[in-house]
């Protein structure tokens, strides 16, 4: 048998689950766009009894992007340090200390900014002049 055919026979399952779900998902979205009702009521925003006024887009500080961040990077460093103390026998003294200069580059990182400023929450216009 050659070496083709014999791959191909191989994956035949997965060959025939990769067209069933594209199959099933291009059946649900023209289901839903020929069953669907279109009416001008139904595009109109509304919520909570209440008739939409204005735009619904915000604008955002920039502080708030940067909380943002700050909680993704101390979450992912909780998730490392949570891995590292699930597996802390196998890997002994030379894991504590890779950990310990985890920690540190990321309280150095951490009183950087507070040094030059990254977390004064405090507008500019209503800090006191001295």
């Amino acid at each position: 048998m050659p070496k083709n055919i014999e791959v191909i026979s191989h994956y035949w399952a997965f060959a025939v689950f990769i067209i069933i779900v594209l199959s099933l998902c291009a059946l649900m979205l023209l289901g839903t766009y020929a069953l669907g009702e279109r009416s001008r009521e139904k595009a109109i925003p509304y919520e909570s009894g209440i008739n939409s006024v204005g735009s619904a887009r915000l604008r955002l500080s920039a502080k708030f992007y940067l909380v943002a961040m700050f909680f993704v990077i101390f979450d992912v460093e909780a998730l490392y340090l949570y891995a590292w103390s699930a597996s802390i026998r196998e890997n002994g003294w030379p894991g504590l200390m890779e950990v310990t200069f985890f920690i540190l580059v990321l309280l150095i990182g951490l009183f950087y900014l507070a040094r030059v400023g990254g977390l004064d929450w405090t507008p500019s216009r209503s800090k006191r002049h001295t």
